[in-house]
């Protein structure tokens, strides 16, 4: 029998490989939620050239698969390696790299963060732990899940008080961490198999994150924990969620297409055709400070980087040259470039407008 490590290290290979069959099934399952009334559809129109620069670079080491990039105070880009057991640093001015490596044997870091002390924070995703790497002499410090069925952190993000937010996509939970205290707490999912995925936090300090199981968006009460459910329409899956500075929610819906966005004000939803279509699967998404949102297709190949003007509902996208084997994740610097990580291809990337 394989042990817990490895049976979720094939649990997440089969992730990978089935996204689609997994959400296609959710979408079988009876709803008992009303439809949304509030839903404006529109297609995506003529899709314009994206006149950007893309750079990739080649991770040190192969079939690393880099997972979830982020913005490190000193504007590195850091990257998990999933499946090498190593959280990764790329200087783009320069094209350096380095490789931390993980004490706890198949940890699968996942989703990745920087404190604005400098620090690396983590999910072990198959080691069921919050990692926290210090850069500066390459200590890792963990904090175990105080449940055992807690065992698949998945996607992380700070607030602005300093709370550590994080979903927990098998377990179907959320969690936040006191970095002050070390202390975790853990908060159920109401929906069953609701596979809590892509995490942002708004300007009041509220997360919000994807039902990816299911059509709907959830807030969490940062106080108290309590989760309050949106509801998209029905044929919707979303993944990964970005806000805007009118704390109005775009989200990639991965099931059926659509660039959508969610204002948790009045309920109202709007969705647009992706420019690759029902089967583009759009992934990860971020904001940049001008406005735009960034989205990568990964149900075409080659991968695409798209970007959509909300002033002018108008789309533009360009290949990613390496044909990105999925961008899962994607975020935004201070500047307006957009960092990437190309899981298939071991690559991270740095898309400059």
């Amino acid at each position: 029998m394989m042990n817990a490590g490895y049976a979720r290290i094939a649990l997440a290979m089969q992730c990978f490989a089935l996204t689609g069959v997994i959400a296609g099934l959710a979408s079988s399952r009876a709803s008992t939620n009303s439809h949304n009334n509030d839903t404006e559809k529109s297609g995506a129109g003529k899709t314009q050239e994206l006149k950007v620069t893309i750079k990739e670079w080649t991770v040190p080491t192969k079939g690393a698969h880099p997972h979830d990039p982020a913005v490190g105070a000193d504007g590195a880009l850091w990257f998990t390696e999933q499946m090498a057991n190593k959280i990764g640093r790329l200087d783009p001015k320069t094209g350096e790299m380095k490789e931390y490596s993980l004490k706890v044997t198949n940890s699968g870091p996942h989703g990745l963060v920087a404190d604005r002390e400098g620090n690396i924070w983590f999910t072990a995703n198959f080691a069921g732990y919050i990692g926290k790497l210090d850069p500066k002499t390459g200590e890792v410090k963990e904090y175990k899940m105080p449940d055992e069925k807690a065992d698949d952190p998945h996607t992380a993000v700070f607030a602005a008080n300093g709370t550590l937010w994080f979903t927990l996509q098998a377990a179907n939970m959320v969690g936040r961490l006191d970095p002050k205290s070390g202390r975790v707490e853990l908060k159920n999912v109401p929906t069953a198999s609701a596979l809590p995925y892509g995490m942002q936090v708004n300007s009041n300090g509220v997360p919000f994150f994807c039902e990816l199981g299911t059509h709907k968006i959830a807030s969490v009460d940062p106080k108290t924990m309590a989760i309050h459910d949106y509801n998209l329409p029905d044929e919707e899956r979303p993944r990964r969620l970005a806000i805007d500075v009118q704390d109005r929610i775009y989200f990639s819906d991965y099931k059926s297409g659509h660039l959508g966005r969610l204002d948790p004000k009045n309920g109202a939803v709007k969705l647009w055709d992706s420019p690759g279509g029902a089967g583009s699967n759009p992934y990860g998404i971020t904001i940049t400070p001008d406005g735009m949102v960034w989205y990568s297709e990964s149900g075409v190949k080659p991968n695409t980087m798209v970007r959509f003007d909300p002033k002018t509902e108008t789309f533009a996208e360009a290949d990613i040259p390496s044909g990105g084997g999925v961008v899962r994740n994607m975020t935004a610097t201070k500047d307006g470039r957009v960092y990437i990580a190309c899981s298939g291809v071991d690559k991270v990337g740095v898309v400059q407008p």
